[in-house]
């Protein structure tokens, strides 16, 4: 179609660092707000926040992505083989590590470009990219408040196994729910 943006997924580059960081603060400010206080989103606009990202980014273990539509930079990604996490009540697979699970540590999309499929796309990447690393199932821990997230997991056959962790935000608590499924996702378009 004339004058429609292309849309895609790549890996992500030093260049992008800064567009990361800025993308996740506006989004957790937007949809964390109630949740998280804003001193710990304030810090994700700071130096520390920048050089986390630029080390991730180039320490090449895990799987950072950016979306894009055209040449703006939409939402990213970051997956990594999962490890087993301290502090969880329910179950816990005894085979939660990196020869089974992947875990998608963080996935944004700025709202602004939502509802355009970035974020499917996003997850297809990072679901190849687990699987090209032996990966077969995927995590994600998900604020239990975040109805959107956990809907947008569910549309990808993510469900809650019951498991259930408890964050210090500094200001409060934070529950966190993990979301469990097959890496082997088809992008729908």
């Amino acid at each position: 179609m004339p004058g429609m943006a292309t849309a895609g997924v790549r890996p992500a580059t030093p260049a992008d660092v800064a567009e990361i960081a800025r993308i996740q603060a506006d989004t957790w400010e937007t949809a964390y707000s109630g949740l998280v206080p804003a001193a710990a989103i304030a810090h994700l606009r700071g130096e520390a926040a920048q050089q986390a990202w630029t080390s991730a980014v180039e320490a090449g273990t895990g799987h950072v992505l950016v979306a894009l539509e055209g040449t703006w930079t939409v939402g990213f990604c970051a997956a990594a083989p999962a490890v087993a996490p301290e502090g969880v009540t329910g179950p816990v697979d005894v085979t939660l590590g990196p020869e089974a699970w992947g875990e998608v540590g963080t996935l944004l999309v700025e709202p602004r470009w939502g509802r355009r499929g970035h974020g499917g796309r996003l997850l297809a990447a990072a679901a190849a990219a687990l699987r090209g690393a032996g990966a077969i199932y995927g995590l994600a821990w998900v604020p239990e408040a975040d109805a959107a997230s956990r809907g947008f997991y569910a549309r990808a056959g993510w469900e809650p196994d019951g498991t259930v962790r408890v964050l210090d935000t500094g200001d409060g608590e934070l529950r966190e729910v993990r979301v469990t499924g097959s890496l082997d996702l088809k992008l729908q378009e």
